[in-house]
């Protein structure tokens, strides 16, 4: 049997995710497991909607089973959020790894075998040690030629799948994108990017030609603005400290940002640096409202949290290597791992942070049941 797996946002889910999924299918797959971010994104934003609606349309449209990659790892690194996706998909027996990227897979797999090179990570090391963040770090390291390859638009993160395939045994297969490119501000071929679409539906534009997903509450982080300054105004160093991601005395230009300001934008801008980007510095804003720490970030994926899947297909679940939450009050009840609570409790904050900024009827995570198609 073949099983393909996929590390996904779907914020929203639209109709390169659909292409990218019957694309899959065609391959002759006979199940596709989705590895969904839940309440927020990698970027360091609340999703535009909750983890249920988007992995519903995700199962209408070509998804067999949905499990959330816990808010832990959803609000981290590139290397962190891969590595705990790939090991939630090994961990549902996938063999594949799917994933849209500007570059094929040989010129992805040449650079990402530079990244095992310990010369090249002195270099990286190097470079960051003298101001630089991360990404720019890693082009400098492997050169020109090279170089290019990194500046495409999720690049990093497809090297980071391939390093984490490697780790965990699954061959990485990359995709051409098709239509409009991860973060391009056009439509074509009836696809626009998911951050195009969220700029349009923002605006009040029409958009649903480019996603089966109708959005009637978009969730904005303005709306929880004024819990995440409580946060950031009220925490100590001590507290910061351990917030996942923090180093260097970071917490301290933090607490004083937040002595100073009033919103998030300003607050991130007087925080930036040279060495961290703008993207790592909302991530760290939000891991400090929802108390990830870093000793949760090095904590390995301790559970497969069901979100949905496929009347029929309850089979997809048997043979998993890791404890499933399928009956979420029961099941986390009897989860006997410290941390692997712990984890769950920031997916519990997660949802009633976006409880709040999405208004209406709140979803209870533990009476909410799994969706089944």
């Amino acid at each position: 049997m073949s099983r393909a797996g996929v590390i996904c946002e779907f914020n929203p889910f639209h109709n390169g995710h659909k292409f990218l999924l019957e694309k899959i299918k065609s391959d002759s797959h006979d199940d596709i497991v989705c590895i969904m971010s839940g309440s927020f994104v990698q970027r360091g934003d609340i999703a535009i909607t909750d983890k249920y609606e988007r992995a519903k349309a995700a199962l209408q449209n070509g998804a067999d089973i949905v499990v959330e990659l816990p808010t832990v790892y959803a609000l981290s690194s590139a290397q962190v959020f891969a590595d705990n996706g790939v090991h939630i998909a090994a961990a549902l027996n996938c063999n594949r790894l799917y994933f849209g990227a500007e570059n094929s897979i040989n010129d992805l797999s040449e650079v990402a075998s530079l990244l095992e090179n310990e010369l090249i990570n002195d270099k990286i090391r190097s470079a960051m040690k003298g101001g630089q963040y991360y990404p720019k770090a890693l082009s400098s390291a492997v050169g020109d030629k090279h170089a290019h390859i990194l500046e495409q638009p999720n690049n990093i993160l497809a090297l980071e799948y391939i390093k984490a395939c490697q780790k965990y045994g699954i061959l990485p297969i990359a995709i051409p994108r098709k239509g409009a490119g991860h973060d391009e501000d056009v439509i074509r071929d009836g696809i626009a990017s998911a951050s195009k679409i969220r700029e349009m539906i923002e605006n009040g534009e029409s958009y649903r030609l480019l996603t089966p997903m109708e959005i009637d509450r978009p969730c904005r982080l303005s709306s929880i603005e004024s819990a995440i300054l409580y946060r950031l105004k009220t925490t100590t160093p001590e507290e910061l400290r351990r917030i996942a991601d923090v180093s260097e005395g970071l917490e301290y230009r933090i607490i004083e940002a937040a002595k100073q300001f009033n919103s998030l934008n300003e607050i991130y801008n007087a925080v930036k640096t040279k060495r961290y980007t703008m993207a790592r510095i909302r991530r760290i804003v939000l891991a400090a409202f929802l108390n990830i720490t870093q000793e949760m970030q090095n904590t390995p994926v301790p559970y497969l949290r069901i979100l949905g899947f496929k009347a029929g297909l309850e089979g997809l679940l048997r043979g998993a290597a890791l404890p499933l939450i399928v009956k979420t009050k029961t099941d986390y009840e009897s989860l006997n791992n410290i941390s692997a609570k712990e984890i769950f409790n920031v997916d519990l904050r997660a949802a009633e942070a976006m409880n709040i900024a999405k208004g209406g009827q709140p979803i209870n995570e533990f009476s909410n049941g799994v969706i089944r198609l």
